[in-house]
């Protein structure tokens, strides 16, 4: 094991995280923050950038390329000192007490989870709303992923880096050179933030909007509310300004704009690129959109007519639900919300009918598609695995014919079947092992099993007492430190991080 490639990886990699927490300050002065804000946001850097310097140093003199095993400990450390370092502005700014709270909110963006511990979030200081965002827009795409864009000496190591980090058995259409892929990724990524951010701003509610119909202070979108918003819609994320979410701005206008970039941030990212390099027809025909788009049209459908006149008479449920097309607004938001992983919310599906919730539910082990910024097991898998049990119900009366699974005119080899059947086995054993500890601490099982899900798919709300309109502050701190590992194996899709268990992967 090279370790001090690994230490002058690592290096750089808090440098870069440093860089982005910095970005910080230019909002606690433009904004006014206290002087408090600034030395905190001031002293995390500072601490930051100090360990990472140190880490380049032990490993300035490393001259070989990072391989395979060096990659997979390179990654799950990088993550798991995301929570370290990117909780100190939380500890710094005195939003937390408990070292716990700190960690998971900061696991929480940079997974892009979306669950939160937070009681007051209105009450956090410009900067640290700002590095809440930040958290979800670097840990959307992918830190190593940009680490890999912005750092060309790593070679080779950069291709173990990226294929070990990019969620999604298969990443289609992308540039054969990994650091140039790294960049398509990123300036498409950014591209989409850019235009959401700009379009917010400009139908988002001004102060008079704020002043007229009552909403929150914080409900303005102003460019800083804009921005913080693209970066969680993009990275599928779901950390709001607001404490009742988006639900807060109570525009149409704004529920419409993320829906539409929720949907297109949960798609393959290569199809985007194959479209701008004139290969838009072959994108079009991918057959994991279409059973994207499909399973989010009939999910709407069957939750609009369900919800439609539902809810405690006089409640404000029910007549957000008295028409069909409020009944549409707010089902295809939660929607899309949901099986993106990104978890913001405009309605407590928590008080929908049964066959709603059970739909909700079933979305969020489902998720988004490979190479797309959000969570879940992935369409594709899904697709996958429905194309494997047909051939193999085949193969009991035909034994002889020689099939094959495709998947757009692909051929899936068996080794992808086989290690989509591993990673499906794995997530239900970690679910119902993490499950049961969670009960184990006096969690009712709904709110035990779907708290586990919510982390362990990066989705963000679950049921009950960590509902769409509630949070994890309740939660011991050790069930805490459990969510936070689980939203790591969720993001690193297990093998990253279960891989380093084995006594054999630490032998020379």
């Amino acid at each position: 094991m090279n370790y001090r490639q690994i230490s002058r990886t690592l290096g750089y990699m808090l440098m870069v995280l440093a860089g982005a927490m910095s970005t910080s300050l230019i909002w606690a002065f433009v904004n006014g923050d206290s002087t408090w804000t600034v030395i905190a946001f001031c002293a995390s850097v500072a601490i930051t950038f100090s360990f990472g310097l140190g880490g380049w140093y032990v490993g300035r003199k490393a001259q070989e390329t990072i391989q395979r095993r060096e990659a997979l400990l390179v990654v799950a450390v990088s993550w798991l000192l995301l929570g370290v370092f990117g909780g100190l502005p939380y500890m710094l700014d005195r939003a937390f007490i408990n070292p716990a709270d700190a960690y998971f909110e900061a696991i929480s963006g940079f997974t892009t989870t979306g669950s939160t511990v937070l009681t007051e979030i209105e009450g956090l200081s410009n900067a640290l709303h700002w590095w809440r965002g930040m958290t979800h827009w670097l840990g959307g795409m992918g830190i190593i992923v940009l680490f890999v864009a912005i750092f060309p000496h790593l070679g080779v190591g950069g291709k173990h880096l990226f294929k070990t980090e990019v969620p999604g058995p298969i990443t289609e259409g992308l540039k054969p050179k990994i650091r140039e892929t790294s960049w398509a990724l990123w300036r498409i990524y950014a591209g989409f933030t850019a235009v959401l951010a700009a379009l917010l701003y400009a139908l988002g509610p001004n102060e008079a909007d704020v002043v007229t119909r009552g909403l929150s202070p914080n409900a303005v979108m102003d460019l800083h509310n804009a921005i913080i918003h693209a970066f969680a819609t993009m990275a599928t994320g779901g950390f709001s300004t607001l404490n009742a979410s988006v639900a807060g701005f109570e525009s149409v206008a704004v529920d419409v704009v993320i829906t539409l970039f929720m949907f297109l941030a949960g798609v393959n990212f290569g199809l985007y690129y194959a479209i701008l390099r004139g290969s838009g027809k072959k994108a079009l025909r991918d057959l994991e959109l279409w059973v994207y788009t499909a399973v989010v049209l009939v999910a709407t459908a069957i939750i609009t007519i369900n919800i439609w006149h539902t809810g405690p008479p006089g409640s404000a449920e029910l007549l957000k639900h008295e028409s069909l097309l409020g009944s549409l607004r707010y089902a295809v938001f939660q929607v899309v919300g949901v099986v993106t992983t990104t978890g913001f919310g405009t309605d407590n599906f928590d008080v929908w009918p049964p066959l709603s919730r059970l739909t909700m539910v079933s979305l969020m082990f489902i998720g988004g598609m490979a190479g797309s910024t959000a969570g879940g097991m992935k369409v594709f898998r899904f697709v996958v695995i429905f194309k494997a049990i047909r051939l193999r119900l085949h193969e009991v009366f035909r034994p002889a014919a020689v099939q094959l699974v495709k998947v757009s005119g692909r051929t899936v080899s068996r080794d992808v079947v086989n290690d989509i059947l591993v990673f499906f086995a794995l997530g239900m054993f970690t679910f119902i092992g993490a499950s049961l500890y969670m009960t184990f601490l006096g969690l009712d099982v709904v709110t035990a099993t779907t708290s586990v899900a919510a982390t362990l798919f990066n989705i963000g709300p679950g049921l009950e007492r960590v509902g769409s309109v509630e949070n994890f502050a309740f939660i011991p701190t050790s069930g805490k430190v459990v969510l936070s590992f689980c939203m790591i194996l969720g993001r690193l899709e297990f093998y990253s991080l279960l891989v380093l268990l084995l006594p054999e992967f630490w032998r020379e």
